[in-house]
């Protein structure tokens, strides 16, 4: 029987196949959704989730590896009280989504960047951000939501 620590609970996976990606277990298992399914090959980033705090594709990580180690998804991102992110909140603000499929990849690749760098800059963002691919295009508007939530939590927001 495998468990793991996903968004601050021990979570168990029953009788899963140690050899199940980690993306299957969320959705499928544990009926975490948010997390999505891009391309399977680790290259779109729909799947980010972090591994102990360093942002990962879950399509390729194999849940018998896991064990001991601290996972979080979208699920987690929002404070316990339901309040939002900053990410999330300067999403909004700046209509980031258009079909929204690889909006919680960018938003987890974009969290472990603002948790490492506080006050990055558009070269910090766009290596951070280089491996999640959006189909939409809106990478102009992720960059200026990424400032504004680093600007947010630089006077106190919600991380």
């Amino acid at each position: 029987m495998i468990s793991l620590s996903i968004n601050g609970s021990t979570q168990s996976l029953g009788d899963i196949d140690p050899e199940t990606p980690l993306l299957w277990a969320l959705r499928d298992t544990l009926g975490l959704v948010g997390t999505k399914y891009g391309c399977g090959i680790a290259q779109c980033g729909a799947c980010t989730v972090h591994l102990n705090g360093v942002p990962v594709r879950a399509c390729q990580l194999q849940v018998g590896n896991l064990e001991g180690q601290d996972i979080t998804t979208i699920e987690g991102v929002a404070s316990a009280d339901g309040t939002l992110h900053a990410l999330q909140e300067a999403w909004i603000e700046h209509d980031v989504p258009q079909c929204g499929y690889c909006q919680a990849g960018q938003i987890m690749s974009a969290a472990a960047l603002l948790a490492a760098n506080t006050k990055p800059n558009d070269d910090d963002i766009n290596a951070a951000m280089a491996g999640n691919i959006c189909r939409c295009g809106t990478y102009t508007r992720i960059v200026e939501a990424i400032h504004t939530a680093a600007g947010k939590l630089d006077q106190g927001g919600t991380a």
